[in-house]
């Protein structure tokens, strides 16, 4: 029996938890290609942390818009890719957790989650997706240590509300194949040795999903 192969791996967590690192760890020591978030050419985000209830909106379409176009493109294409945060983060979590903020209207979250919902009817969920589960010290000295001018306004109640939605949703999540990472306990980017455990983790995750 022919097993199919992967060809879609994602990293979630909150703000700060290493995604971007990870990625490309993994990307390199598995021969994957690597779909960033597009933080850095994002339009609005510098925007949405001076003023969130104006730009809200605009940002949380512009990430939806721009991870549905990656999904398409890894479903089209015929090799295997690892991609840095998810589009269900989008709307399980950052988008619900600006409306309960009152950050975003309920005619904005309402159109917001009736687009997520058509988009999604036509996608697959990751093959396997990778949780860094990260406690709010771990995220703020994270964060404070790549030092980008638009999260310092950043509030510590802004990022637990989001851990708590994170941990709410991974708690549910029954889309496909999952592995967690504490963060607060492997340090991937500094310890080689701490990176080497999280590739024996994927790997052993891989080999189940390959039958192998």
């Amino acid at each position: 029996m022919e097993h199919t192969p992967i060809k879609h791996v994602a990293i979630a967590g909150n703000i700060g938890a290493g995604k971007t690192t990870l990625c490309r760890q993994l990307g390199t020591h598995f021969g994957w290609e690597v779909h960033y978030e597009s933080a850095e050419n994002n339009p609005y985000l510098s925007d949405f942390y001076n003023d969130m209830k104006r730009w809200s909106f605009n940002l949380q379409v512009y990430f939806l818009h721009n991870r549905y176009k990656q999904i398409l493109d890894i479903q089209d294409g015929n090799h295997t890719v690892i991609q840095d945060r998810t589009i269900y983060e989008d709307a399980n979590i950052f988008a619900p957790n600006l409306y309960g903020m009152g950050l975003m209207t309920e005619r904005d979250y309402e159109s917001y989650s009736e687009l997520f919902r058509t988009m999604t009817s036509r996608i697959e969920p990751p093959d396997l997706l990778i949780y860094l589960r990260a406690g709010i010290g771990t995220l703020v000295a994270h964060i404070e240590s790549r030092g980008r001018d638009y999260e310092g306004s950043m509030s510590l109640d802004y990022l637990k509300q989001l851990n708590r939605r994170y941990e709410d949703w991974i708690a549910g999540y029954t889309d496909g194949n999952i592995l967690i990472i504490n963060v607060d306990e492997v340090d991937f980017v500094n310890k080689k040795e701490d990176l080497g455990r999280v590739i024996n983790m994927v790997d052993g995750k891989l080999h189940g999903l390959f039958g192998v």
